[in-house]
């Protein structure tokens, strides 16, 4: 048996990268029973069938770190929301949105600021400490000209990386400025899926050195966050869940009611206003959502 990794997968055919070479594999009936199929990010074992031809049957996969439904794909160790200074304006109830999922999923979040050299320092730097305060990695970049991609490329190593954010930020421009060519004209990061065809299915792998992938996943850009319950929102905030305690009734939402820890926080500058603003607006969202499903 032999140990790899999934790095793409179409319709019942799995590439799966054994120590620089790539097999093309078929999955094991016994999959379908136990209802679960390979994705990419999948450790797997295989049993190759011809050597030759670089052919081999998917036999086991290891367990899943992590494993999101749209796109679908596993072991996910770590996601860069990238954020657009200006053209287009910084998106940041999109950003706390991702912030929040990628904590219900246990995925590391980063955040990027990319084209700074479109915007003025104290506008950037006024975002940059919102969210350095509360403890997230922030980047700097102008993909430009390749400002902050060196301190990118050293964070994508031993981690599989998905870039996430709105068309139009600077995803692309990134990922080519750390490959140092063209992949989308290239192909390799497929225009297929940047038109919006196959977001859900269509996730392949890049490497970028021994053990560190980029992920192209399209599909992150235009999640909701609605598997997140109301009532659990708090949580993924995670400045808030120092004070949560301090509030006066159990089941607080932190919205309407008086007598609230985190309402206090924001009072008294621990948790920033604008922060606190977008909460509530995902929250409402989130909680209209769950009355009409009733």
């Amino acid at each position: 048996m032999l140990k790899g990794i999934v790095v793409s997968n179409i319709s019942n055919l799995y590439n799966v990268e054994i120590e620089e070479e790539i097999y093309s594999c078929n999955a094991r009936g016994k999959f379908k029973n136990e209802e679960i199929s390979p994705v990419a990010g999948d450790y797997v074992e295989i049993e190759v069938v011809d050597e030759t031809k670089k052919t081999g049957v998917i036999t086991k996969i290891s367990e899943r770190i992590n494993y999101t439904k749209r796109p679908k794909m596993s072991n996910l160790s770590q996601i860069i929301l990238v954020i657009s200074m200006k053209l287009p304006k910084p998106d940041l109830e999109l950003l706390d949105k991702q912030l929040a999922y990628a904590e219900y999923m246990r995925i590391k979040p980063i955040i990027c600021l990319n084209k700074i050299d479109l915007e003025k320092d104290d506008i950037i730097n006024n975002i940059e400490q919102t969210y350095t305060k509360i403890g997230y990695k922030v980047v700097k970049t102008n993909a430009q000209n390749g400002t902050g991609v060196n301190e990118i490329k050293e964070i994508l190593k031993n981690n599989i990386t998905a870039f996430s954010g709105n068309s139009g930020v600077g995803k692309s421009t990134l990922i080519n400025s750390i490959f140092k060519r063209d992949m989308t004209q290239e192909g390799d990061i497929s225009k297929k899926n940047r038109r919006g065809k196959n977001t859900t299915t269509q996730v392949k792998l890049y490497k970028v050195a021994e053990k560190s992938y980029i992920a192209d996943t399209p599909g992150f850009s235009t999640f909701d966050i609605y598997e997140i319950n109301s009532e659990e929102l708090c949580h993924y905030f995670i400045e808030f869940v120092p004070f949560i305690s301090d509030c006066e009734f159990t089941g607080c939402s932190h919205v309407k009611e008086q007598e609230c820890g985190i309402k206090k926080a924001v009072e008294e500058g621990k948790i920033a206003k604008d922060r606190y603003d977008r909460y509530c607006k995902i929250y409402n969202d989130i909680k209209e959502k769950e009355l009409r499903k009733w």
